[in-house]
């Protein structure tokens, strides 16, 4: 294939482009991608267009959005953060990294890529490669799971039972948690059971609150965590949660919280409301100084080496890279057989 990267033209329109190899500098290796997951989130939100860095900068020194400057927002290129790959070149001052070691990391959708060698994990003996695209996502649900304080004997909902979803419902079954797992797919909620969940409902037909509320004694779930990014979800899982209880909101939400009526039970119960989110310092509240992300994702991926956690049967596609626009597509439409897509180079 040579050396491609996914960019995007603008809301859409995706296609692979042709880039001339960077140069390896000291303390840097160079790895060939064998596989890119697509994040059905953040992924879709830069495809759709909905995504705030299109319309404002951040500015990370004073963690905030700003007005946008003159750049403009398209093309974005090599977005994607689930990669996995072969190192075939090495730097001569690295020394515990060597060529052909399978290495996973971020260095988005692109053939080739150039990295400093602590950003290339290599990968634990024995693991089939295609885990390791689970890495980031499993990262981001292990966020949520410790932002959500788990205890022995907790009752959890765990709202969306997406990729990210699933993986917080074993990895909070794993805790010690009894779960309720809710989302509209039948498909994914019995990958749900299978993971270890003690109730499932299905949201279409449903009142999850209402079966939280049943397994309890009319209490309601401890700590409830949405990972859906679903402002009714949201709500629901509020409404899910018993007095002065923790909701974590994990999802990536966008536009205005259509569904999110906070005069209700958020207001009337005191619902504790906590935001988790796996980049920057602290990814999970209460766990500074101890919980970095590199900590999160390596936890993650060890649970996934000792065989607690099994991702590779969410992998529902793998499509060659170049048809990266046709997998975009099929998760934008939103089928319920969807889950991780994958892409091979």
């Amino acid at each position: 294939m040579g050396n491609w990267v996914v960019s995007l033209a603008g809301p859409r329109r995706v296609r692979l482009e042709p880039c001339p190899p960077d140069r390896l500098g000291p303390g840097q290796v160079r790895v060939r991608t064998c596989y890119s997951g697509i994040s059905a989130g953040t992924e879709l939100t830069l495809y759709r267009g909905s995504n705030p860095r299109l319309r404002k900068d951040w500015d990370a020194a004073a963690r905030m959005f700003v007005p946008r400057q003159a750049t403009p927002a398209y093309p974005v290129v090599g977005f994607g953060y689930e990669e996995v790959g072969e190192i075939v070149e090495v730097a001569p001052d690295v020394a515990d990294r060597r060529v052909g070691q399978l290495v996973w990391g971020i260095w988005g959708h692109r053939a080739e890529a150039v990295l400093p060698a602590a950003a290339a994990h290599p990968l634990a003996p024995g693991l089939d490669p295609l885990t390791a695209v689970f890495a980031r996502p499993g990262a981001i649900a292990l966020t949520a799971v410790l932002a959500g304080d788990l205890h022995l004997g907790d009752w959890v909902g765990v709202f969306g039972q997406g990729v990210i979803g699933l993986l917080g419902t074993r990895l909070a079954v794993l805790s010690g948690a009894r779960v309720v797992a809710v989302d509209r797919v039948p498909g994914r909620l019995a990958h749900a059971t299978r993971l270890g969940a003690r109730r499932v409902v299905d949201a279409g037909a449903d009142s999850a609150a209402a079966a939280l509320r049943a397994e309890t004694d009319g209490r309601g779930a401890d700590v409830c965590l949405e990972l859906s990014g679903s402002y009714p979800a949201l709500h629901e899982a509020i409404r899910a949660t018993a007095h002065a209880g923790r909701v974590v909101a994990a999802g990536f939400y966008q536009g205005y919280a259509h569904g999110l009526e906070l005069g209700e039970e958020f207001h009337h119960n005191r619902i504790q409301l906590v935001a988790a989110q796996v980049s920057g310092p602290d990814p999970a509240p209460g766990t500074a100084g101890r919980w970095s992300g590199t900590r999160i994702a390596h936890t993650f991926m060890d649970l996934v080496a000792e065989g607690s956690v099994d991702p590779l049967p969410l992998v529902s596609h793998v499509v060659d890279a170049g048809a990266v626009a046709d997998a975009l597509a099929l998760l934008d439409r939103g089928d319920g057989d969807v889950l991780q897509v994958v892409l091979r180079f």
